[in-house]
């Protein structure tokens, strides 16, 4: 088996493979404060709810943007496996193209999104990435990363937004039924939610606008919160939440993990 990990700046993401098969995942709060031990006994459990052992992982695989927690959480691996896992970035040797002006800047993330659309769509392809960022990656048929656009994301907007207006309470991040809200929460889902679709629906028209030849992308939604804003785009035509996992698993075969 394969585990796949996506460290974001907020929550991580693990995945499961059995062969190709995204057999079981996770979603855990991204936290520096964890020890190695304290990752391995949380992974230990993890695979033993799912009814496996850390002994069935052969190979394990990771994309991280959080540089605190990306080691600790290697050894933790390491602990509980007895496997190092393979760190995924723009320097990995990918059959992708980073046509960017800093290519080693690029996040793991949208790496290994790249990778993923590349092989599983084969056509031009916008992917929104909804995480503690709203990214916006663009990547041709062939592989190629030409940039993007990087906004705050959903949960980091609402967050502020109660933080630095005192009367504004935290609210559940959830669509309303109508736009005119008739109680504060609502007020907050609507302007948050809402307000959320309609500018990636305006960035998505932008960066269309500015497509290099004559195909029209394909526009794909991806991460924790895709399924909350992607009903209420008109540009987005379909939810994949675990792209970013199955890019990692594409890359961990390019990079010749076995499992």
């Amino acid at each position: 088996m394969l585990l796949a990990i996506d460290v974001g700046n907020t929550e991580i993401t693990l995945g499961l493979f059995v062969g190709e098969r995204l057999s079981s995942h996770w979603r855990v709060t991204t936290v520096t404060a964890r020890t190695p031990d304290e990752w391995g006994a949380l992974l230990t459990s993890f695979l033993t709810h799912a009814g496996h052992s850390t002994h069935e992982v052969r190979a394990a695989v990771e994309a991280s943007v959080a540089p605190a927690v990306t080691e600790v959480l290697a050894q933790g691996i390491t602990k509980a496996m007895g496997i190092t896992p393979i760190q995924v970035g723009p320097e990995s040797p990918l059959p992708i193209v980073l046509e960017v002006d800093e290519p080693h800047s690029v996040g793991a993330d949208r790496v290994v999104n790249t990778l993923a659309a590349a092989e599983l769509y084969r056509r031009d392809t916008i992917i929104v990435d909804f995480g503690t960022a709203t990214t916006f990656d663009c990547i041709t048929k062939d592989g190629k990363f030409l940039g993007g656009v990087i906004a705050p994301g959903i949960r980091t907007s609402a967050i502020s937004l109660s933080r630095l207006a005192a009367k504004l309470p935290d609210t559940e991040l959830l669509a309303p039924s109508r736009v005119i809200g008739k109680r504060t929460e609502e007020c907050i889902r609507a302007g948050v939610v809402f307000g959320t679709a309609d500018a990636v629906d305006g960035i998505v028209r932008r960066i269309k606008s500015e497509w290099p030849g004559t195909m029209v992308p394909h526009v794909v939604a991806t991460g924790g919160l895709a399924a909350t804003v992607a009903p209420h785009c008109t540009e987005i035509e379909a939810v994949e939440p675990n792209l970013t996992l199955v890019g990692l698993r594409i890359a961990a075969r390019h990079l010749g993990l076995q499992w």
